[in-house]
């Protein structure tokens, strides 16, 4: 086992790698109660297509990473997991993303019980052409559902609207005809090629006995051989945004607003996050919540809400802002005026990535805190980050100035939801 410290955080990380490839990451706390255990596949609605060991192309329906998420949690011997864990006195849960699929539990006692049972469940998949059929029905509500919820609308129009060829212009859940597809038999062949134990990582955060978690999974895990190794068809996404402007009428009393700026990563030569931390820190100053943008918009009554976020795929980064605002017009040109005419000092520089490394030291009192950093970390890099705080210490506002210099500022989708009695 390696113990990695955590530079900063007065916590160590101890990882081990199996022979069959599962990675596993810890983070024992001796202060606190609770933990909280992820057990991960990196699949995810963003497997479109691919290629199996033995040559077999396979193009499954839309939305099977999410169905097979759900199918997840029938067992052949009748037992709920939800109902297992429960009754141990503890959480749990699952989520699929575009490139990964979770099952968690957390709680405060019986964790090896906990840990054992959730390593079982997932190695054991179940599936039935009756518990198939009957969970479409259930997606499909889900699916519909999410259709009524406005914010949900214009996140997904704004990534139709930024991306071309993307399956990242698609709902994670598919579409209603797209799981009506799906047959056990297709659940078999994803599950059997992504949830295999190169495939697969194991993280643990909180109050547990690192060798004894470790031993355990051996014990469960350890004997499984890989299944498959896929090769995921790779979809080419072109430079420029698929739309510039584009208007969504909807039943909604306050308009909202979303603009997406797509920036190639393959101009630029730092390292992956290098390149996300600089341009994290020039959303935060230009859009953050004590910029002078924020202050103005206030003042001006034109903000009720805001949410950003950078995305990364394969080539490019893309950065989302989605707002509610009384006059979208206004809004959309205050937005656009920060990106041409971009000005930062150095003292906003240094004050931002002072706040940053002071929530790096924050987060570590907090479980959940520290379990969200530290997976997006393992998905986003492939690995632990354990100077994360030197290097946003290090971070120099000249190499922020030269990263803004090759963005293209224009190459932005303008999407604008309005009521639809207008």
């Amino acid at each position: 086992m390696r113990t990695l410290e955590l530079k900063g955080l007065d916590i160590s990380c101890y990882t081990e790698k199996l022979s069959n490839g599962l990675e596993i990451f810890m983070i024992p706390y001796e202060n606190k109660k609770n933990y909280f255990i992820s057990y991960a596949t990196r699949f995810g609605s963003d497997v479109l297509e691919f290629t199996d060991s033995e040559g077999k192309t396979m193009k499954p329906p839309l939305g099977i990473a999410h169905f097979l998420e759900h199918k997840m949690f029938e067992s052949e011997d009748g037992v709920d997991p939800f109902t297992f864990f429960s009754e141990s006195g503890t959480d749990s849960n699952a989520s699929t993303s575009f490139d990964n699929t979770q099952y968690i539990c957390m709680g405060t006692k019986n964790f090896e019980e906990n840990l054992r049972y959730l390593l079982d469940f997932v190695n054991k998949p179940y599936y039935t052409d009756e518990n198939v059929e009957k969970e479409k029905g259930i997606i499909a509500e889900e699916i519909n559902m999410y259709e009524d919820i406005p914010d949900f609308k214009l996140e997904m129009k704004l990534r139709e609207a930024i991306y071309k060829n993307s399956p990242r212009r698609i709902d994670i859940a598919g579409t209603v005809p797209e799981i009506n597809k799906i047959t056990k038999e297709d659940l078999y062949d994803c599950y059997n090629n992504f949830y295999s134990p190169n495939n697969m990582f194991v993280l643990i955060v909180g109050n547990f006995n690192p060798d004894t978690a470790c031993e355990i999974i051996k014990e469960k895990v350890g004997p499984i051989e890989n299944k498959n190794t896929p090769t995921i068809k790779k979809i080419k996404e072109p430079v420029t945004v698929n739309q510039k402007q584009s208007i969504l009428k909807e039943n909604i009393e306050v308009p909202k607003i979303g603009i997406g700026l797509k920036v190639s990563s393959k101009q630029f030569t730092m390292q992956d996050l290098e390149l996300d931390l600089y341009l994290n820190i020039l959303t935060t100053i230009i859009y953050g919540s004590s910029s002078e943008f924020r202050e103005r918009v206030r003042n001006d009554k034109l903000l009720s809400s805001i949410y950003t976020e950078w995305e990364s795929i394969e080539d490019y980064k893309v950065f989302y802002l989605m707002a509610t605002t009384i006059n979208p017009d206004k809004l959309i040109e205050e937005i656009k005026y920060e990106l041409e005419n971009l000005s930062i000092t150095e003292r906003a520089f240094e004050r931002i990535k002072k706040v940053w490394i002071a929530n790096e030291v924050k987060m570590i009192d907090s479980i959940d805190a520290t379990v969200n950093n530290i997976y997006d970390d393992i998905l986003r890099y492939k690995k632990i980050i354990p100077n994360k705080i030197d290097i946003i210490r290090k971070m120099k506002l000249k190499k922020l100035n030269e990263l803004i210099e090759k963005i293209d500022f224009e190459n932005i989708s303008i999407l604008k939801m309005l009521n639809d009695k207008n």
